[in-house]
């Protein structure tokens, strides 16, 4: 049963304001947003409304205590010119696993789907063209109660903003093994994708970027020895032809762009595997000359080669991104299915209708 979603327009949109050619990530915001509240019982007033401020008490109990989650997705035009995106629902269904774990009301995967299609539509001319650019989508809930007390609150936001992008890194990145700060626990809210994860991973991220690395590589909390993930992305790595990533133990996101990879391989009867990776083994396929590939999966940046990865005073340098087979061929899987240019098997892209009702 369809969801009654009012709709407030802009008076006139900003979309002249944007330079394609050049976007920075995360920067520049389309015209409208979804918004819709939770009162303690239901979900209410689901609106998509123009992009504005929000008005907040400083006793906002997401301010104090940290109840906020929220995704990453992407849409694109395909070679029709239709906007699409990719595996909507597995984006609520995680966003429902970290409301839960942080004690959160879960969202109606239909209000979640209706309300990011018509925005979508709505908005689809924000959608950029240009090769290596995308309409990167920002679905966010966050406590609202008024309350200084640790305790959950009983009222939230839901929403879904959205902004044009371009790459996400515009070069291989290097990486540092992490061996003092730790991101996630298991036991923890490592699978969640709630703020406090990125906010404590910042300081020994920054302290990295001062030593001219482009993230961390982070290691499992007791022993400093198992790889979990990047600070932006799952981790990926290609030993004597196996293709393999580290397990999803309960301290690690499960990245979707990641599950996508594993079907596509399996797909192609390219060995792949889940498991416990421990940097010794790293190490040692590097020195043997088995490790062949390393890149980042992730919702932003799709593949992100590694060039480098430095443990202690050890520096592995990876081939150049033009001997990369897996890694190139699932970066041109994933865009060749959002832009229509390979054949969908798997049922992962959904079409958006473009709204008449759309500001341009």
């Amino acid at each position: 049963m369809p969801h009654n979603i009012r709709f407030e327009p802009v008076s006139a949109s900003r979309l002249s304001e944007v330079d394609f050619n050049n976007i920075p990530f995360g920067r520049k915001f389309s015209d409208h947003i979804f918004v819709v509240d939770f009162d303690g019982e239901n979900w209410v007033d689901p609106r998509i409304v123009p992009y504005a401020n929000f008005s907040i008490s400083p006793a906002n109990m997401a301010l104090h205590y940290g109840q906020s989650i929220f995704e990453g997705m992407k849409a694109s035009k395909n070679q029709d010119g239709v906007p699409c995106l990719m595996r909507p629902e597995m984006h609520v269904k995680r966003l429902n696993s970290s409301a839960k774990r942080m004690c959160m009301p879960e969202l109606p995967e239909s209000l979640f789907l209706e309300g990011l299609t018509k925005l979508i539509g709505i908005d689809s001319e924000w959608i950029p063209t240009v090769q290596g650019a995308t309409l990167y989508i920002r679905p966010l809930m966050f406590a609202t109660e008024e309350h200084v007390g640790v305790a959950v609150s009983k009222t939230y936001t839901f929403v879904i903003m959205t902004c044009p992008v371009g790459p996400y890194y515009t070069k291989p990145v290097r990486l540092l093994v992490e061996q003092h700060y730790v991101r996630a626990a298991i036991g923890g809210v490592g699978e969640a994708k709630t703020a406090g994860n990125y906010g404590a991973s910042l300081y020994p991220a920054q302290m990295a970027k001062e030593k001219g690395y482009d993230q961390v590589m982070w290691m499992d909390a007791k022993e400093f020895k198992y790889i979990q993930e990047a600070g932006t992305m799952n981790l990926v790595f290609v030993i004597d032809g196996v293709v393999v990533t580290p397990l999803a133990d309960g301290a690690i996101l499960k990245g979707i762009t990641l599950n996508s990879f594993l079907h596509i391989l399996k797909a192609k009867n390219i060995p792949c595997e889940q498991r416990h990776i421990t940097i010794d083994e790293l190490v040692e396929a590097y020195k043997s000359g088995k490790l062949t590939e390393a890149f980042g999966a992730g919702t932003a940046a799709v593949v992100s080669h590694v060039s480098e990865i430095t443990y202690n005073d050890f520096t592995m340098v990876l081939p150049p991104v033009s001997e990369r087979k897996i890694g190139n061929m699932l970066y041109n899987e994933i865009n060749g299915l959002r832009n229509g240019a390979v054949e969908d098997i798997y049922g992962w892209v959904v079409p958006v209708k473009k709204s008449a009702l759309a500001i341009v």
